[in-house]
């Protein structure tokens, strides 16, 4: 049986992958795609999610936005994915509407199948955040949370400390952590060990999906060497799709980890409690492997399909 899965994302270019990874795999049910205010606007990432609907030919899958602002803060939008936020991609025809209902849309699909819906978040938790404080036994009827997110032996990418989608809007993220639902976490820790280059989108060459990727990886990749200094696609939120596709590529860890929602110079940080003679809480299962090979053959197989 099929996972049946509500996909919350702000698409950018890692979450176009993941979008067509996981749809052109044929192996889960998406009930929904949310889009969340992130890597830019609300207006350009629904535009963007409507675009990778239309590439794939699946409008059938119903799109809700999110609202245009974190909970207490305003947007900081990321710089990697141009302005707007698939640099490479022509969406001037793509047509969507802004509902900005996710969390009331997230909440519906997951009280009508209680205990079987797996949440994928790729970008802030905004949307699963707003949901969980709607309704507090929400969380309890959530299958699985697959969280793109955080930094925890390794530098930040938006300030010192935090991963993009934790600063972005840390109040939210303290609230899904502290949320009584089985999480499982993938950091920038292993993403950044597993970067994609042209040479591997060029094995995609006689897909239907060959050009519209490679435009989209060409500026994404000019955008991460620009602004973070490594060469080739870091693919975050396609190797947290893959979690869902094969978990046996995946070595996890049990952790207790908490949000910093007040440090001037910290906000967003994801802290593990590493003492070792201090009481653990676990409450979250943290990616500390992923195996590269598999993650990259399946990818482009399935992208070619």
């Amino acid at each position: 049986m099929m996972h049946k899965i509500i996909i919350d994302t702000d698409p950018g270019h890692d979450d176009a992958l993941a979008l067509m990874l996981l749809i052109k795999s044929g192996r889960v049910n998406v009930e929904a795609i949310t889009t969340v205010a992130g890597n830019s606007t609300i207006q350009n990432v629904t535009r963007n999610g409507g675009y990778i609907l239309d590439l794939l030919e699946r409008r059938d899958i119903p799109l809700y936005s999110g609202k245009e602002q974190p909970l207490r803060r305003n947007l900081v939008s990321a710089v990697v994915h141009g302005e707007s936020g698939l640099a490479g991609a022509d969406t001037s025809k793509t047509r969507v509407s802004v509902t900005k209902d996710a969390d009331l849309q997230i909440a519906k699909i997951i009280k009508k199948s209680p205990g079987n819906i797996t949440l994928l978040t790729l970008g802030p938790l905004t949307n699963i955040a707003r949901a969980f404080l709607k309704d507090p036994v929400l969380s309890l009827k959530v299958e699985k949370m697959v969280i793109m997110g955080g930094a925890i032996n390794v530098a930040g990418n938006k300030n010192r400390v935090a991963e993009f989608n934790m600063f972005v809007d840390p109040e939210a993220a303290d609230v899904v952590f502290k949320a009584k639902v089985k999480k499982v976490l993938i950091p920038i820790d292993v993403c950044n060990n597993i970067p994609l280059f042209i040479s591997d989108f060029e094995k995609l060459k006689g897909a239907i999906l060959y050009k519209p990727v490679m435009n989209m990886m060409r500026e994404f990749i000019k955008g991460i060497e620009k602004f973070e200094g490594t060469k080739g696609a870091l693919v975050y939120d396609a190797i947290a799709a893959y979690y869902l596709l094969n978990e046996n590529g995946f070595l996890t860890e049990p952790m207790d980890i908490v949000i910093e929602t007040r440090g001037e110079h910290t906000f967003g940080m994801t802290i593990a409690e590493k003492r070792i003679g201090e009481k653990k809480r676990y409450n979250v299962d943290v990616v500390t492997k992923v195996d590269r090979d598999c993650f990259v053959k399946d990818f482009i197989s399935i992208l070619k399909k």
